[in-house]
């Protein structure tokens, strides 16, 4: 354990005792509902940023300090602004469907959350994570010294394989929407940060995904 690790769950654990505290917890209710847009930027400012480095960390075996770190956290924010948007616009949206039959599970409460996770992760995740995506790579490039970054740039980075094959076909079905439909059974002022909370899981998850490719290609370089 390094002091990195420390001050890392520290800082988790703090952002619990705000949940768990009554006084705290009054106030974070309250400041979601009075302020939606600006606490969804800053919950994922923190906590998507969190995973972003806890990721790094067992990717690389160490704490690292990541170049762009703040521009990445502000694309975070923005992404949790939409999230914050999103998640209305979805669970009303579902709600009128259902309320008028174009959607099952009228009157269940499990049926609202699952379709709406299911609606929202099938049309609207993709988008998001080729945003973020494509925001990320700017940030990398800008800093490797690139003067004039085009797209066909960007799309020369990106790892369609690992973008698709895993953050899409893999993730979405078998860990966004069933996560998002407990998340949806949430009060509402629970749902976001704990969509940003998912999204330490989801450092984590890419970290192991991406060392565990590193490690095949290292074998067959081996082997070869």
């Amino acid at each position: 354990m390094k002091l990195g690790d420390y001050l890392w769950g520290g800082l988790l654990l703090l952002w619990a005792a705000v949940l768990v505290v009554p006084t705290t917890r009054e106030v974070f209710m309250a400041m979601t509902q009075a302020y939606p847009y600006i606490s969804g930027f800053f919950k994922f400012f923190v906590l998507a940023t969190m995973g972003d480095m806890l990721g790094a960390r067992i990717l690389h075996g160490q704490w690292q300090k990541t170049k762009g770190l703040i521009f990445k956290a502000i694309i975070w924010g923005i992404i949790g602004m939409m999230i914050t948007l999103a998640f209305t616009l979805y669970s009303e949206g579902v709600l009128a469907a259902q309320d008028i039959g174009r959607l099952p599970f009228h009157g269940s409460k499990f049926g609202h959350a699952f379709l709406t996770s299911a609606m929202m992760n099938i049309t609207f995740a993709p988008f998001m994570f080729l945003f973020h995506k494509f925001c990320d790579l700017y940030i990398d490039v800008k800093y490797r010294g690139m003067k004039k970054v085009t797209i066909n740039d960007l799309v020369n980075e990106i790892d369609f394989n690992m973008l698709i094959g895993f953050s899409m076909l893999k993730t979405i079905p078998f860990f966004w929407i069933p996560c998002h439909t407990l998340v949806f059974l949430m009060p509402p002022q629970y749902r976001v940060v704990a969509s940003a909370f998912l999204s330490i899981a989801l450092g984590l998850m890419m970290a192991i995904a991406k060392k565990s490719k590193k490690t095949i290609v290292n074998e067959q370089e081996i082997i070869g």
